[in-house]
């Protein structure tokens, strides 16, 4: 009777230790959005909020134009997936968050779609833009749960973009704001989050300690320089931080490819920004 039970156990635990080395959907799914663990990502979500900006009149153009220049990964509005000429070659992952700045509320950002849709669209992952700090966070932050709930039961991989922004911020890059905003994200379920990069790497690398899943960082408004946006990398990379998602600084860049692989030198390669930058003849 014993050694029935002793043999039982010893069953189960073998078929445990198979479980815990199986891979599942959200593994694959992250796979397909990261290499190395590392992402380098252009988010093209901006026509919902600005209509067809400089760079992305012809979305599609820009997407396949830039896809195997190095990039892991693009972010759009789930129109796009679904207008697009053929399948892309990289991961895909499609923002559910939209408000226009036509609008009376443009920081309110409401749910535009389900982690079902994801799933029929094809997409690897999700993406929700919070706006810490408005007057409407709290709506923000209830779908933020409802949709992480969902991803986690799908095994579907969740974006959340956490920006300090609204009427009570009044330093969107404070170190202690962002790493706040951050870490909220984290605590909501999100299994990547972006940040507003807070200028340097050494008051990154707090944000970086007190956020429990990836960061990667946000470009923000267009640089002037390219030494700009490839030190903004570097720093990041420096503190901690496991890629960027870069929108402007790529798609309105005079030359889309270039910057990529100057940037994929410095997120999988770990060069410096002055050594990535021979990748634009400016050594």
């Amino acid at each position: 009777m014993l050694y029935g039970r002793w043999q039982q156990n010893i069953s189960l635990l073998n078929r445990s230790k198979r479980f815990v080395n199986m891979v599942f959907g959200r593994d694959i799914r992250l796979g397909r959005i990261l290499k190395d663990g590392k992402m380098l990502c252009i988010p093209m979500d901006h026509g919902i909020s600005n209509g067809p900006i400089r760079g992305l009149e012809d979305i599609h153009r820009t997407i396949y134009q830039c896809q195997y220049a190095g990039l892991t990964c693009v972010l759009v509005n789930k129109g796009i997936i679904r207008s697009m000429p053929k399948p892309p070659g990289i991961g895909l992952i499609v923002h559910f968050s939209g408000s226009t700045s036509l609008g009376p509320a443009p920081n309110k950002k409401v749910l535009m779609g389900s982690v079902e849709e994801a799933l029929r669209l094809g997409a690897d992952a999700v993406s929700l833009h919070i706006n810490i700090g408005a007057k409407e966070e709290p709506e923000m932050l209830q779908k933020l749960g409802m949709i992480s709930d969902k991803c986690d039961e799908w095994n579907v991989p969740l974006v959340a973009m956490m920006y300090p922004r609204g009427e009570n911020i009044k330093n969107p890059h404070d170190p202690e704001v962002v790493a706040h905003a951050a870490r909220i994200g984290a605590e909501a379920g999100a299994d990547i989050v972006k940040a507003v990069y807070t200028g340097d790497a050494e008051s990154f690398k707090r944000v970086v300690k007190g956020c429990p899943v990836p960061i990667v960082i946000a470009g923000g408004p267009k640089a002037e320089t390219d030494k700009e946006i490839l030190e903004m990398c570097h720093g990041a990379m420096e503190a901690g931080a496991k890629g960027v998602t870069f929108g402007r600084n790529i798609f309105q860049h005079q030359n889309p490819p270039a910057i990529i692989r100057a940037l994929h030198k410095i997120i999988f390669e770990g060069r410096t920004a002055k050594e990535a930058a021979r990748e634009l003849g400016r050594g």
